[in-house]
């Protein structure tokens, strides 16, 4: 099945702050996940395989390296043997990159907040405003339910971040 998401990432210098505004929104706080996600080699788009103690999904996406808000085409697949998995798809592909990161996940209706702690790279703050529960909602709807949260956040333009964190990763590496 194919999905839409309207997403932003961006720096956070006071993760405790958008929590407690997730809190006290009525957020549903699923958990903490401690994240291991694996980009393997594509022709196009990205295909990594997140395992984590919450989150364990393969996930194929395409989206824009661009600042603000942006539209991330993806398709997912749950997974129950990541570890097989992983080794399946590093024999077919090839690994490009792993990206290991702490993960807050909170829901407010349709949208999904992230609060990342990436060691090497920082805290971040993700918003993904999405149809996966309700395909009715637009894609100027779930811009906007961006925008509304960037707000609340006081997320500054110069705080957004227009690379995965794979690519952040990648080009950490290259130094």
């Amino acid at each position: 099945m194919s999905y839409i998401n309207i997403e932003i990432k961006a720096k956070c210098f006071h993760p405790e702050k958008v929590e407690a505004f997730l809190l006290s929104k009525g957020a549903r706080f699923v958990g903490l996940d401690h994240q291991k996600d694996t980009y393997f080699n594509v022709p196009s788009g990205r295909l990594k395989l997140r395992q984590g103690n919450i989150e364990n999904t393969l996930i194929f996406y395409n989206r824009p390296d661009q600042e603000g808000p942006k539209q991330s085409d993806f398709s997912l697949s749950k997974m129950t043997d990541g570890p097989a998995t992983e080794q399946l798809l590093e024999k077919a592909l090839g690994i490009k990159v792993v990206v290991d990161k702490y993960r807050k996940i909170f829901y407010i209706d349709n949208v999904k907040f992230h609060l990342d702690e990436v060691p090497g790279l920082g805290s971040f703050v993700e918003i993904e405003a999405g149809n996966l529960a309700d395909p009715s909602k637009t894609i100027n709807n779930l811009k906007l339910q961006c925008d509304q949260y960037m707000k609340a956040f006081e997320i500054a333009e110069s705080d957004l971040i227009h690379h995965s964190y794979s690519d952040m990763i990648l080009a950490k590496n290259s130094v």
